[in-house]
């Protein structure tokens, strides 16, 4: 009983068995040692020697045996204890990889600015819930730049992002796969004054109603760009937001002109033809839109699907709209 610690733990590791432990489980819930043979389906003298090796390596005894069988004793009951408990997580463990392997039924996080889930996310959810019913979509919104937002990605809070743009400078730890690319797009009002012209200039809206971005957003920074490069003054807002849906309210209301991406159109216009893009070019040049993952990050199989789902529905976008 005087071994130390350290000794102790090189005896378990090296000798203590899990199958031994199961024997001894089973000894203590029969109670005796030819009842826990049979459950076990083993010898009886197996089972002794089982038990003799186990008190050897722990340096105890385990059992009292006795004309009524056999019972824990003080270290053994200890044991069985703790016993349980192993085998209860691994047997959740088990259950565990059973539910991660199974690529019918799993909860997938996934990184979306507000128009590409607008966009995209409807008919990938859709297609999970007539394919794959056990999947689980959770969508967290991205309003950052995808620089910014990546860090979800490395922190294992989303399992993979779709967002625009790629980096200047290549990671060593993402992958990017880019799905399509759009333009961004000038847009008013369907039965505005703006959508009755068939030919503008960026110096034509200085003077109109301007739904603008925040700052820290990127299409208000590309918008900036765009009157920068011409030379002009950037306009003044009317209204800031990143609400889609306060643009699309604002803009069926009244002459205001605001810039999104070109697939908010299809989105906008679903079943009739409310919001309009004017002819005019803003130089901005065409953003891939990607998905983003981790190398060397072994996908839950769900995600798989989800990203598959998430290539199908891309396929479906007229990157022009």
């Amino acid at each position: 009983m005087g071994k130390s610690v350290e000794h102790w733990d090189k005896r378990i590791g090296r000798r203590l068995r899990l199958r031994d432990l199961h024997v001894l489980l089973t000894v203590v819930r029969s109670g005796s040692m030819a009842k826990a043979a049979r459950n076990l389906s083993v010898s009886q003298p197996a089972i002794s020697k089982a038990m003799t090796d186990l008190e050897h390596i722990l340096g105890v005894r385990l059992l009292d045996r006795g004309p009524q069988g056999v019972q824990a004793t003080v270290y053994g009951d200890a044991l069985v204890r703790r016993g349980l408990a192993v085998f209860g997580e691994l047997q959740q463990a088990v259950a565990d990889i059973a539910f991660i392997a199974n690529p019918a039924s799993g909860d997938v996080n996934v990184g979306c600015n507000e128009s590409l889930a607008a966009s995209l996310m409807p008919a990938v959810v859709e297609q999970l819930a007539s394919h794959h019913p056990g999947i689980a979509v959770h969508l967290r919104p991205m309003t950052r730049p995808i620089t910014q937002e990546i860090r979800h990605l490395r922190e294992r809070s989303v399992d993979f992002i779709v967002g625009r743009g790629l980096f200047q400078v290549p990671e060593n730890d993402l992958n990017s796969e880019v799905l399509f690319e759009e333009p961004l797009r000038v847009v008013a009002g369907a039965t505005s004054s703006w959508a009755k012209h068939r030919k503008l200039q960026l110096a034509d809206l200085l003077e109109a109603k301007w739904i603008m971005y925040p700052p820290d957003e990127a299409p208000g920074t590309l918008v900036t760009q765009a009157f920068l490069q011409k030379g002009l003054p950037v306009p003044r807002a009317t209204v800031t937001t990143s609400s889609f849906h306060v643009r699309e309210e604002l803009l069926r209301r009244s002459d205001y002109l605001t810039v999104v991406p070109a697939c908010m159109l299809r989105v906008f216009n679903t079943d009739r033809l409310r919001i309009k893009a004017l002819p005019v070019d803003l130089g901005v040049g065409m953003r891939p839109v990607a998905v983003f993952t981790l190398k060397d990050r072994t996908m839950h199989p769900a995600a798989d699907i989800v990203i598959e789902s998430v290539r199908a529905a891309a396929r479906t976008i007229d990157p022009g709209s």
